[in-house]
């Protein structure tokens, strides 16, 4: 098996009704915890140690996504600093019938790599080549 984009993170999730808002609909809170679960692990491969958030930095929200559709998180880390790394996340809302798929939110996220006990280390700049 290859080995993942080190600087990429994919994963679907389906919407369940515990999910969703009084509208049936995707609730805030949960896309948000979504997206930021998809920055920390892109973030974490990348720097090869432990991430924390430090800002969520501007969320857009496009489209509402039902319960019964899936989301797409894709995160990728876009911008690598001394300890920082800024993580671009969309989330893209599937119909498992049919197929269409939508950008429903997209999100930045500036996360940093820290030590054991919580202080910033600096993330390494090369990237880990691809399999």
């Amino acid at each position: 098996m290859n080995a993942a984009d080190p600087n990429e993170t994919r994963f679907t999730e389906i919407i369940f009704p515990a999910q969703a808002n009084h509208y049936g609909t995707l609730f805030g809170g949960t896309a948000l915890n979504l997206m930021g679960k998809a920055a920390v692990i892109a973030a974490a491969r990348r720097a090869g140690a432990n991430v924390v958030m430090a800002a969520a930095d501007h969320v857009d929200f496009y489209k509402p996504v039902a319960v019964g559709q899936l989301v797409e998180l894709c995160a990728r880390v876009e911008r690598i600093g001394r300890s920082s790394m800024t993580v671009s996340v969309d989330v893209i809302a599937e119909h498992i019938k049919g197929g269409e798929r939508e950008l429903a939110m997209r999100g930045k996220f500036e996360m940093v790599s820290v030590d054991d006990e919580g202080r910033p280390i600096p993330v390494n700049r090369m990237a880990p080549e691809p399999a």
